[in-house]
């Protein structure tokens, strides 16, 4: 289907987690404090837990439940229990809106 309008760029607070579902895929959408608009797959890799109710620290979206932290540019766990990366999204913004494809994500380069 495409991009398609998640929520606004004003929703969002900054190094904070918010969830949307698009498409019945949950997303985490995260502000970082240089200012990029992240989107995560927001579901922990390791325990099926929302990881928008996690924190956010530096580039990385923590998960509450048991620690592990996801980049929030390559969805790569940052440390255990997790070993599985999430999935992550492209992010575009238009005229004040966060839109993003749930069927496509970003090619990472290791």
């Amino acid at each position: 289907m495409g991009l398609q309008k998640a929520l606004a760029l004003s929703d969002l607070v900054q190094d904070q987690a918010t969830r949307v579902v698009i498409d019945d895929v949950p997303i985490a959408v995260v502000l970082d404090s240089q200012g990029e608009v992240h989107a995560i797959g927001d579901t922990c890799s390791h325990g099926q837990i929302s990881l928008s109710e996690g924190f956010v620290e530096g580039d990385t979206l923590e998960c509450w439940a048991h620690g592990s932290a996801f980049s929030l540019c390559t969805g790569q766990p940052q440390n255990l229990p997790a070993y599985e990366p999430v999935p992550v999204y492209v992010v575009e913004i238009n005229d004040g809106d966060v839109y993003i494809d749930p069927n496509v994500t970003k090619e990472i380069q290791s």
